[in-house]
């Protein structure tokens, strides 16, 4: 086979994380620093990385097989791809963001701009989703009805609602209000930029992560289907043990049930008796935030106690369900 699998990943805020979570899946991406072509420890996938904001409709025109990037970029986009599996990396929230002097909800602080006859200037790298969420506004809908703003870029205007103006940002859009903008939709992770810049949060819009995403043909052909399930499974297996520990614990025959009935497992632990009489040894998985409120009863029930992290935790029957 001459083919290979085309694999597109993000540069930017969500290289970093990228890179780790292949690393732990046994992927190994060399030359990443230098170049936007690094070569990846699998001869039948060819890797490109590129900005997040592309990659949707690069997936979804089938310029890529599969690709990661955020989920606010596939909605921004509306790409139509298959999104397989959230990563859990690369959390932000898109929000709106006013003034910190503004004691309203952006609805009713944009009516007293609108009920004068006034403009409402929204800057954001997002123009689908502020138009959404702006439309959204029972202020908007009582006095513009379905009419989507206008949208203005350096290239080109989407005529619509003159009332209400979304501008594209390219960077510092925290910056704009109050000469530029009116209101912002922005991305943020704990909101220290906005309140920097003499902002508060609004609304939430959006919890977005990284998503591992798919073109729906590539899907339906057979040898790329195989790949891109290999490849969301070893994913998938580091997105798993990120939340979860390996237990090995010895425990006396006469506290077995017991202890089973107590044990949150990831399925029904294993169990074999030890060379000693009297004793067995349990082998299972639990979720990590369950480990401190069981460790009473483990301190009570069983002796010999060993956690581990593990590196990957393949739950393969689930795969092929995530792509249907």
């Amino acid at each position: 086979m001459n083919d290979r699998l085309k694999l597109t990943l993000p540069k930017g805020s969500l290289e970093e994380s990228t890179i780790a979570i292949f690393r732990s899946a046994f992927y190994e991406l060399i030359g990443h620093e230098r170049t936007y072509r690094p070569i990846i420890n699998d001869e039948e996938i060819e890797v490109k990385i590129l900005r997040p904001q592309e990659i949707p409709i690069y997936v979804s025109r089938g310029v890529f097989d599969v690709g990661i990037t955020g989920l606010d970029w596939i909605v921004e986009t509306n790409a139509n791809v298959k999104q397989l599996l959230d990563l859990e990396y690369g959390r932000v929230k898109i929000v709106s963001g006013i003034p910190k002097s503004v004691d309203r909800s952006p609805d009713l602080y944009l009516d007293e701009f609108w009920k004068d006859g006034g403009v409402v200037r929204i800057s954001t790298e997002y123009p689908n989703i502020a138009s959404k969420y702006i439309m959204s506004l029972n202020s908007y809908k009582r006095r513009f009805d379905a009419v989507p703003p206008t949208v203005v870029t350096p290239w080109w205007v989407k005529e619509g609602n003159d009332k209400a103006v979304i501008y594209l940002s390219f960077g510092a859009t925290e910056a704009k209000p109050p000469e530029e903008a009116e209101l912002i939709v922005e991305v943020t992770e704990t909101g220290i930029t906005l309140e920097q810049n003499n902002l508060k949060v609004g609304d939430n819009i959006l919890k977005s992560s990284a998503r591992l995403i798919a073109n729906k043909a590539s899907l339906s052909i057979a040898w790329k289907r195989e790949k891109i399930l290999n490849l969301m499974a070893m994913l998938k297996g580091v997105v798993e043990s990120r939340k979860r520990v390996h237990i090995f614990l010895n425990v006396r025959k006469e506290n077995l049930d017991r202890l089973l009935n107590e044990l949150p497992a990831l399925k029904a632990p294993t169990v074999s008796s030890l060379s000693k009489t009297g004793w067995v040894a349990i082998n299972t998985v639990i979720m990590k935030k369950d480990l401190a409120q069981l460790m009473p009863k483990l301190r009570r029930l069983a002796q010999g106690l060993v956690v581990h992290d593990a590196r990957q935790i393949l739950s393969l029957e689930e795969v092929e369900d995530g792509v249907r």
